[in-house]
């Protein structure tokens, strides 16, 4: 099958977007498909107001419609909401493509944090987004259950991965701290509720791996928290593996993968009951979930690794690419309008 994926997320960010994408575009090549990646490195860029790591491709649709017509897909995939996703879905609008999407994150929350713009606004403006989709993948029940609250249509679960050939227990050797050592793996930016880890009253250290927007800030509010930045997913399996308890304070994330590959490496997570942390822990008790961080921390130290690591093996990325061809819809080319002369779809 010839596939597009189109996304605003691609290398050299580090998220967990391009995390899925990279994952299940391994597969699926392993697989025979042909993929072709549509992604901000083949478009003049800018970067994202108060998130500069982000790059906005400018004005991108020409050249995506030359890229379609030159692979000829038999399946259009749009992963974000971007610029080259809003660019990808308008072409396939215009020739009657069917094409599938994805809600990664929950970004009608993270503009409000940044824009204060009401929350009914802006799920009504993703709504419309989504809606033309033939469907729109959720990356587990929680937020499944959440974009229906919210009236999206056509919404369906798609779980997540972790390779446990990369994340697996290194040891406890790559931090010499006073312990229990609990730790964050991740995104430094405002939305993944930092200080709701980094100001819990909790005995040993506490360890924060990873780069964003908010990192200097942290760094100055938290000058007795440890910092650290991982080169390549080796050395960031041993930050996980040192760790003994894996602190998520986010609110807001749809999934956490981060909590995954943190239970791949012999780790529990503490979190909080909310979407992503009910759906990676759930049941299970490979972690605790409280809405009293500090207290599920704790609690969390106790938790057997082989539980852990029992729980990470649930989830495959074979399983989630099989998922994915499952949903994508194939275009019927019968269908197929010329582009020129229609009026933009929206």
């Amino acid at each position: 099958m010839r596939i597009v994926v189109a996304t605003d997320a691609w290398h050299p960010q580090i998220n967990g977007v391009v995390r899925v994408l990279s994952s299940v575009l391994q597969h699926l090549r392993e697989l025979g498909h042909e993929v072709l990646l549509i992604s901000p490195s083949e478009f003049r860029t800018i970067p994202c107001p108060t998130y500069p790591e982000i790059p906005l491709s400018i004005l991108p649709r020409r050249r995506i419609a030359r890229l379609l017509d030159d692979f000829a897909p038999d399946a259009v995939h749009i992963a974000t909401e971007g610029p080259i996703g809003w660019a990808t879905r308008q072409i396939c609008r215009r020739r009657n493509w069917s094409f599938t999407t994805a809600y990664h994150s929950k970004l009608p929350e993270y503009v409000h944090l940044r824009t204060k713009l009401p929350l009914p606004w802006l799920y009504g403006f993703f709504r419309r987004f989504h809606q033309p989709a033939a469907r729109t993948l959720a990356p587990a029940r929680s937020v499944y259950a959440e974009l229906i609250r919210h009236r999206f249509d056509n919404v369906v679960t798609w779980s997540h991965g972790v390779d446990v050939s990369v994340f697996r227990p290194k040891g406890k050797a790559k931090l010499d701290l006073p312990r229990p050592i609990y730790m964050y793996v991740g995104r430094l930016a405002v939305e993944k509720n930092l200080p709701g880890f980094l100001d819990l009253d909790l005995d040993g250290s506490k360890v924060v791996v990873g780069t964003g927007p908010a990192r200097d800030e942290l760094m100055r509010q938290y000058p007795d928290a440890h910092f650290f930045i991982a080169d390549g997913d080796g050395e960031l399996a041993e930050y996980f593996s040192a760790g003994d308890v894996f602190v998520f304070p986010s609110l807001t994330d749809t999934f956490g993968l981060v909590m995954l590959e943190a239970l791949a490496c012999g780790v529990p997570v503490a979190a909080y009951p909310v979407p992503g942390p009910l759906d990676v822990i759930g049941g299970s008790d490979a972690g605790v979930l409280d809405h009293d961080l500090a207290a599920a921390a704790r609690r969390a130290g106790n938790v057997p690794r082989d539980s852990c690591l029992a729980r990470a093996r649930e989830f495959s990325w074979g399983h989630v690419t099989g998922e994915f061809l499952d949903y994508l819809e194939p275009i019927d080319t019968t269908l197929q309008r010329k582009a020129d002369g229609y009026p933009a779809a929206m």
